[in-house]
């Protein structure tokens, strides 16, 4: 097939930092007593790559014993969890992306100077946006599209401040604050939390589908990142397959729709990639 590959396809800067920092506890502990919390990137095969090393995967740090080591995922914790983690008497190895830190430290800024209420655009569930507003008031409110965001019990005289999500489509952020803009009677501060690497990936998707005729994008399926790559491309009307492996690849419908764009979430080893791309030259 001809295949044509996006240049920013792959692990991004603060996932490349998270995988360094876990193969260094790896190599200090020999894979003994050594958790994460919750999966360090949201790959799961990366995820059972390492397990098989001996990094086992918690959800709750109280089931490790005094003395383990335990790494806090790429995408950071709630405020409070994080304190509790290292009261806990274990050896803390912090993870978290620089730019999810950044926005933590930019939203609990814009809390103390009294800024408001804060608007977050991103999914409500994800652990990256619980751990962000760990940092904000208690009346900070949530919303995933514009939709979300006119439902919400908001005044037009609300003090507010914007931020998004690190991994967020930086269009739909646009497009939430010019509503607010109109509607809000003062428009609100805004933290410019997403992404450079995200942004990159995004753009890249837009001018593979000038293109291509097909898109596969690879990576987990449970990686926000990356079902917002597939979101942009199917939006575009562009036939777009989203797996995490060779074996999820439609390759007669795909050989029908030359050429086919080739991309990866930011939590992407170039490896999973490679394999990717190396059955769609040959299929």
């Amino acid at each position: 097939m001809l295949v044509i590959k996006a240049p920013t396809a792959g692990f991004c800067m603060g996932v490349s930092l998270a995988v360094n920092k876990l193969d260094k506890a790896l190599e200090r502990t020999k894979g003994k007593n050594l958790y994460t919390l919750g999966p360090i990137i949201h790959n799961p095969r990366v995820v059972r790559e390492y397990e098989a090393k001996g990094a086992q995967c918690l959800e709750d740090h109280r089931l490790a014993a005094a003395g383990s080591t335990v790494v806090i995922r790429a995408h950071g914790l709630p405020r409070a969890l994080e304190e509790d983690l290292r009261r806990h008497g274990l050896n803390v190895v912090d993870a978290t992306c620089p730019k999810v830190k950044a926005a933590q430290m930019g939203i609990k800024k814009a809390q103390a100077a009294g800024l408001g209420k804060l608007l977050l655009f991103g999914e409500k569930d994800h652990p990256e946006v619980r751990g962000l507003l760990s940092y904000a008031g208690d009346d900070a409110l949530v919303f995933s599209n514009l939709d979300d965001l006119r439902a919400l019990p908001l005044r037009p005289d609300q003090p507010c401040f914007a931020a998004a999500q690190t991994t967020q489509d930086k269009n739909a952020f646009a497009d939430v604050l010019d509503y607010l803009k109109h509607f809000l009677h003062r428009p609100p501060s805004v933290l410019n939390t997403i992404c450079d690497a995200t942004m990159d990936r995004q753009n890249d998707v837009l001018e593979l589908t000038r293109k291509t005729r097909s898109m596969v994008i690879v990576g987990g399926l449970n990686s926000g990142n990356t079902r917002r790559l597939a979101d942009i491309s199917r939006q575009l009307g562009i036939f777009t397959v989203h797996c995490e492996s060779s074996t999820d690849l439609p390759l007669r419908r795909l050989k029908d729709l030359q050429p086919v764009g080739l991309t990866a979430g930011a939590s992407t080893p170039d490896a999973h990639i490679r394999a990717v791309e190396k059955i769609l030259l040959e299929g």
